[in-house]
């Protein structure tokens, strides 16, 4: 087991719900694009996207308390964002297992806005579908087509490997993903309070 898998520390959806109710200094940060947290996020939780997390990790800590909870679709963003935390020494950020929507299927306050898909269903739509369309059109018109569908299944190799992913930060910028103003890393962390052991 690696360092990473040993400092990995997880919170159901359920007993998310209950500190939710009952602790105050409960901070929520949601690290998934700003048109994900558009479309539902749980209410009071602050959107720090992983890239910009990833770039202000130092100024965003500064701000954690003891009951920091990192959240995303599934877990995986959300658990790479404590990695980086816990890479400058903040080990009680804690991550939501099975994401926002578990925790609306455990009765969890959540806010709905504009509908879209996730970033992560956009990318297996779209690769699935250039990689049948590049079979169909190897099998009926041209036969080179097939190193198209080779392109996209290595690329969904590496990004698993990686843990990162080329379509979806390209799927991200596209014009359905947009919001009308996206967080700035003062916009954001100036929002979170700061943690009562930090006063």
């Amino acid at each position: 087991m690696d360092d990473h898998s040993a400092a990995l520390k997880t919170i159901s959806a359920e007993e998310l719900a209950r500190w939710y109710e009952l602790h105050d200094d409960l901070t929520i940060i949601d690290v998934r694009s700003p048109a994900e947290f558009e479309t539902m996020h749980i209410h009071g939780s602050y959107n720090v996207p992983l890239p910009l997390l990833t770039e202000h990790t130092a100024d965003l800590a500064d701000r954690l308390g003891h009951r920091a909870v990192l959240v995303c679709q599934t877990g995986n963003r959300a658990i790479q964002a404590q990695q980086r935390l816990a890479g400058i020494g903040v080990q009680t950020a804690t991550v939501l297992t099975g994401g926002v929507p578990a925790f609306e299927a455990a009765g969890g306050q959540v806010v709905h806005g504009t509908a879209r898909w996730s970033i992560e269903r956009q990318v297996r739509f779209t690769a699935g579908l250039i990689v049948l369309a590049s079979l169909l059109l190897a099998e009926l018109l041209w036969p080179g087509a097939r190193f198209v569908a080779y392109a996209i299944s290595a690329g969904l190799v590496v990004a698993a490997l990686t843990d990162s992913c080329l379509m979806g930060q390209v799927l991200s910028k596209m014009p359905w993903n947009k919001v009308k103003a996206s967080p700035t890393a003062h916009s954001v962390i100036s929002s979170i309070p700061v943690a009562p052991q930090q006063l």
